[in-house]
């Protein structure tokens, strides 16, 4: 008789639970296994009572449970193609974007992940960082990409990596950028500018310049998404701050022009992750590219 300790796992209730997971609930996961929701209710009250804890998907146990699912069944695929002989599919590096990233950094930073010895297939999301950090707890992303550390208000045990951090600039186009390089900072005083939103690392260290320098920009519109900064302001709409790391691309992409920049202005970006230290090598080339790139 085996002791119930030692009881070998039963990979079919894994497998319902992994599924439950991964489809975001009982009902989803019934609708994709084709059985009925009370069919996969049992299936993880009997994986519950065999592993002798409550599988709730955000505490620890079961975030745990998940990633050693995945783990398993990901094994079990290649298992089969080997089998096969079909060619390993190459991995997967899943990363959330933070919408208040500009689109040239989150390149520059996640580019040497594609050139790796051991080829990997890169998965954005692109969204805000609470949602993204949320989706950490589930192991849906490896990595998640913003400009604040992880919201304390998102209950996941994350780890705020510093990439970097680097001054401000700001463009505009040709109209703009003559009528305001001038007299710059004090000219930025009512001209019309276009702000990420509130919540973003950067909209928080130019409203605090902007107050100590007793400065009053004429707000033409806040965004969440940096791309929409970057196209209105290719627009002429207003004026927009970017990372100085970045000149270069920021005028040679959009077409705009350089009106000064904010040294004292500090951009910082993080790289968040379920990990203390980080240990992914597609991970670590990304770290190290960003303290490359923002010195």
């Amino acid at each position: 008789m085996y002791r119930r300790d030692v009881d070998p796992l039963n990979h079919h209730h894994l497998f319902h639970f992994w599924t439950v997971v991964r489809e975001g609930g009982v009902t989803r996961a019934s609708d994709k296994l084709h059985v009925s929701q009370p069919t996969v209710s049992g299936q993880l009250r009997e994986l519950q009572e065999a592993l002798g804890e409550k599988l709730l998907v955000r505490t620890d146990v079961g975030r745990t449970v998940y990633r050693y699912a995945d783990e398993i069944f990901a094994l079990g695929r290649e298992l089969q193609q080997a089998v096969k002989g079909r060619v390993t599919q190459p991995a997967r590096l899943a990363v959330g974007v933070a919408m208040v990233v500009p689109k040239l950094v989150a390149y520059q930073i996640l580019e040497p992940a594609l050139h790796l010895p051991e080829p990997i297939q890169l998965d954005c999301v692109h969204e805000r960082p609470e949602r993204l950090v949320a989706e950490l707890a589930t192991y849906s992303l490896d990595l998640v990409l913003a400009d604040t550390p992880a919201p304390p208000a998102v209950k996941v045990r994350a780890y705020s990596h510093l990439l970097g951090e680097c001054g401000v600039s700001v463009f505009g186009d040709e109209r703009l950028a003559a009528a305001h390089r001038r007299r710059f900072p004090r000219s930025l005083d009512g001209a019309p500018f276009l702000l990420p939103s509130g919540d973003s690392g950067l909209r928080l260290s130019l409203d605090d310049w902007f107050r100590k320098q007793g400065i009053r920009p004429r707000v033409v519109g806040t965004f969440e998404d940096s791309a929409l900064i970057d196209a209105f302001g290719q627009a002429g709409a207003g004026l927009f701050a970017m990372p100085s790391a970045i000149d270069a691309e920021v005028r040679r992409q959009y077409r705009v022009r350089l009106v000064g920049r904010l040294e004292t202005v500090r951009q910082r970006f993080y790289a968040i992750t379920v990990e203390r230290k980080l240990r992914n090598p597609a991970v670590i080339a990304i770290s190290e590219r960003a303290r490359a790139l923002f010195g």
